[in-house]
């Protein structure tokens, strides 16, 4: 009767665990933190490549009032430095006057030169999957949906989606295309031809556009010298402001 009243002294094994069991935001370990990429501990292949993204975003920032500059003063340096299309085209119109007579030389350092970091793309999805694409959609709802709107096109066209990679609209084709290549299975040899073939026959077109306009082009271009400077100019302050603003802001929030 007493043991009625009093109940049994349940098992100290077989208490049920309680809420306050499950570790808190806080007591998760860094690399389990939102934002992350994989969904495991990370090896040194995981670290190694989300460096190389670090990597990439640092060259991009430094890139940005050079290629300001470059595009006035040296368009055939700057389209063998980045590969760039618009580069590429300034080089076409200053050949078609006779301005730039190594022109091929240009388009075939372009050529490799554009593929730089794509790999880094591909070893992300051989690594991660979908992750980074996920990181990248979780950034705001519209970059979501863009993000959603890629997705859907590189797999319907396979293959074919390292041509849709450059085509020149508001939308994150390139990097889901190369981390949905490495993803797949595809090996990083077929995966630098592919790249190569797509982004060699966009520069072709590029120069060739560029080329057509010709004098017109060429003209901008002299107009464009005028304030280059000024412009790379304005775009060193414009980084300096936002990582400023941005570090104040990290650190109001945290």
């Amino acid at each position: 009767m007493d043991e009625q009243r009093r109940g049994v002294e349940p098992d100290p094994d077989e208490v049920p665990s309680s809420a306050d069991d499950t570790p808190s935001e806080a007591e998760r370990p860094w690399w389990d933190s939102e934002g992350m990429p994989w969904r495991k501990e990370p090896g040194r292949a995981d670290i190694a490549c989300l460096t190389w993204f670090g990597v990439i975003g640092v060259v991009s920032l430094i890139l940005l009032p050079t290629r300001a500059w470059f595009m006035a003063t040296a368009p055939d340096w700057l389209a063998m430095l980045t590969g760039g299309r618009t580069s590429v085209a300034a080089t076409g119109a200053l050949a078609s006057v006779g301005q730039i007579p190594h022109w091929p030389i240009v388009l075939v350092v372009a050529s490799v030169l554009s593929l730089k970091f794509d790999w880094v793309y591909w070893w992300a999805g051989k690594l991660w999957g979908r992750g980074m694409i996920e990181v990248w959609s979780g950034q705001s709802k519209r970059a979501a949906r863009n993000y959603a709107i890629a997705e859907r096109w590189a797999e319907r066209l396979g293959p074919l989606g390292f041509m849709l990679a450059y085509l020149p609209v508001p939308l994150p084709l390139m990097p889901v295309v190369f981390v949905l290549a490495g993803a797949s299975g595809m090996s990083l040899k077929r995966f630098l031809l592919y790249d190569y073939i797509a982004s060699t026959l966009w520069l072709i077109g590029f120069f060739l556009l560029g080329w057509r306009v010709g004098e017109a082009a060429v003209a901008l271009l002299e107009m464009y010298a005028k304030v280059a400077g000024y412009v790379a100019i304005g775009l060193i302050v414009a980084i300096v402001i936002t990582t400023y603003a941005n570090q104040i802001r990290k650190a109001r929030a945290s």
